[in-house]
């Protein structure tokens, strides 16, 4: 067992963040004495299987997590058949099939009237009993209510998964326009959207390499994005120190993005607002203020664990 299967169901997020380090430290270790790839052997449980490689009998099972990952990407908005189809490269019989399947089981539900599919009640009422190990969301609670109303934005928290990036917490700011584009809960590809880009600027370069070539064509999905686009925003993004882009799914929105440290948190802050708000000084004082939070975050977690 390694450190963060060690660590108690009931561990405070500093003492995580240590056990996170020291088995960060050692996947290094062993990274450098075998010459393996640099990515996060945790991770590697999310990339698709290469083809045969998947045992028999579990491709239904594969099938339908894909499905259930592309309809979350759609948060409250629903995808329909043929959106699902381009997005998880399955034929539309099979997903037609697996569909139906999820639905009469309570995982996936389907809109009658628009023909959308939205995640079903049975998947909700099994996250009430899956407890985390860790509340990022609310150790970052009281500094994204202080940015939502110093900037009177609208503020997101997001977070690493595997290959994705999941909005886990949002606050709103008082300005009378609002640009809120994403839903807590939502998952995205990393990379699809400015916390994602964020995320991604902050990993060793050839980790990030790695990681926008395993997510590859579902890119596709969203407004015909690649991963050759992805990577220049994310070098963009490395040498300005912060990822600034248009919203995916807020036509006139524009967002700022600042990552953690990865060493305490694959994750990152983001301040979205119109684009008219948003000039390039704004930008920089934005970014500047959300690092500073961030930096503050860090300083907390490492006085808690004694660094």
């Amino acid at each position: 067992m390694d450190d963060l299967e060690a660590t108690s169901w009931f561990v405070t997020y500093p003492q995580f963040m240590l056990s996170r380090r020291l088995a960060s430290n050692n996947r290094r270790d062993i990274s450098r004495n075998h010459n393996v790839a640099s990515i996060d052997m945790t991770d590697l449980y999310l990339l698709p299987p290469a083809p045969g490689d998947e045992p028999r009998g579990t491709q239904s099972i594969g099938r339908a997590v894909t499905l259930l990952r592309a309809i979350a990407s759609r948060g409250r908005r629903g995808i329909r058949i043929d959106e699902l189809v381009g997005m998880s490269g399955l034929p539309k019989t099979t997903c037609v099939r697996v569909l139906g399947r999820l639905c009469r089981e309570g995982l996936v539900a389907r809109d009658g009237h628009t023909n959308k599919f939205y995640l079903g009640r049975l998947l909700y009422e099994l996250g009430l009993l899956a407890q985390p190990r860790y509340r990022l969301g609310e150790a970052c609670e009281p500094v994204l209510r202080r940015l939502a109303e110093h900037t009177r934005d609208t503020v997101y928290l997001s977070e690493r998964s595997g290959f994705e990036a999941v909005c886990i917490a949002c606050c709103v700011g008082d300005y009378p326009i609002k640009a809120v584009p994403l839903d807590v809960g939502v998952r995205r590809p990393l990379g699809v959207g400015v916390g994602g880009v964020a995320i991604l600027a902050a990993l060793d370069p050839r980790e990030a390499s790695q990681v926008v070539g395993g997510i590859g064509r579902r890119y596709t999905g969203f407004d015909g994005l690649t991963a050759a686009r992805v990577l220049r925003h994310v070098r963009e993004s490395v040498s300005i120190g912060y990822a600034t882009g248009p919203s995916p799914g807020a036509p006139g929105a524009l967002s700022v993005g600042v990552p953690f440290p990865p060493v305490l948190a694959s994750a990152s802050i983001t301040v979205t607002a119109l684009s008219n708000r948003m000039g390039a000084a704004r930008q920089r004082r934005l970014a500047a203020l959300v690092k500073a939070e961030i930096d503050g975050i860090a300083a907390d977690w490492n006085a808690a664990i004694g660094i």
